[in-house]
């Protein structure tokens, strides 16, 4: 079984096209298709079935596809762990909660690779579910995540702690006021986002009932939209700390179990961890933004 082959399978199975794992892969259609022939013909059975829309993995091809994961990134530890002298090089993959990445991480990003030249950082946004998925299936190195967390195959590490607030348009006095308005909609970003799962539990505690949430992939669009009164959203307070100074919005306390949120980093504990890994935890560790995590 020749691991190139399991990387066109991968692509193939992720894209759900041939054609899109081609242009991926920077190759013609027709090896992709040839290749995944030769892959089917070793094991014995088909792993995708074609459709007009593309191809989907067939119950064999989903079985063995976190195996082609796993040995991918055992390949690739190998030849890191080889050419790992101790000095930081490399790339490191991680993965960030864009409130954390605005919030937290700039400074600590811009300390690591002053002291770290030979390590490229590739940074990665999206939400809880998505980067625990993706540390998962070995596709980042790490993430930083919303806490808690708990699963059998990762490491956790709590570095931050942060206020939640219910943020509103500046004329949302307090919480109570919003069950008059009629059509109440939640901005958040997609689901799989923690915050926006506390945030639909803390109103429905509040006995406030929301209509569709309106789904939006920034901050600024986010704050924007709540700033102009089209519905509410759950945010770090500092998050929203430039906008409460300038009168954009509002921010109301919510009760201390639904109001505090640990940002854990999180990587699989079967992994390699190199020299560029071991100084970034060495500086985060030091630094003064996860001083918020005592």
């Amino acid at each position: 079984m020749d691991l190139s082959d399991l990387k066109v399978f991968e692509a193939v199975s992720r894209l759900g096209s041939m054609s899109r794992a081609a242009k991926e892969l920077h190759t013609v259609q027709s090896n992709v298709t040839a290749r995944i022939r030769v892959l089917e013909e070793e094991l014995g059975v088909p792993l995708f079935q074609r459709h007009a829309r593309g191809v989907t993995p067939t119950p064999a091809g989903r079985r063995i596809l976190p195996y082609v994961a796993k040995i991918s990134k055992l390949v690739a530890d190998a030849r890191s762990a080889a050419r790992d002298d101790g000095t930081p090089s490399g790339t490191l993959q991680l993965g960030s909660l864009e409130t954390t990445t605005a919030l937290r991480l700039s400074p600590v990003l811009v300390s690591f690779a002053k002291a770290n030249p030979k390590v490229r950082l590739a940074i990665t946004t999206g939400t809880t579910t998505r980067l625990l998925s993706d540390v998962l299936e070995y596709r980042l190195d790490g993430a930083f995540v919303a806490g808690p967390v708990s699963h059998p195959d990762l490491q956790h590490e709590t570095f931050f702690r942060e206020e939640l607030v219910l943020v509103t348009a500046p004329s949302v006095r307090t919480p109570k006021d919003l069950i008059s308005i009629d059509d109440l909609k939640t901005i958040v970003f997609q689901i799989g986002c923690s915050y926006r799962q506390r945030l639909e539990t803390s109103l429905a505690e509040m006995g406030i009932a929301v209509a569709q949430p309106q789904e939006f992939g920034s901050l600024d669009a986010i704050i924007s939209c709540v700033s102009a009164g089209l519905g509410v959203t759950l945010m770090p307070r500092a998050v929203v700390a430039s906008a409460l100074r300038d009168g954009r919005v509002a921010a109301h306390k919510l009760p201390l179990a639904r109001g505090m949120v640990e940002t854990v980093f999180v990587r699989r504990k079967d992994v390699y961890v190199s020299s560029a890994m071991k100084a970034f935890f060495d500086l985060i560790r030091t630094h003064p933004e996860s001083r918020r995590a005592a």
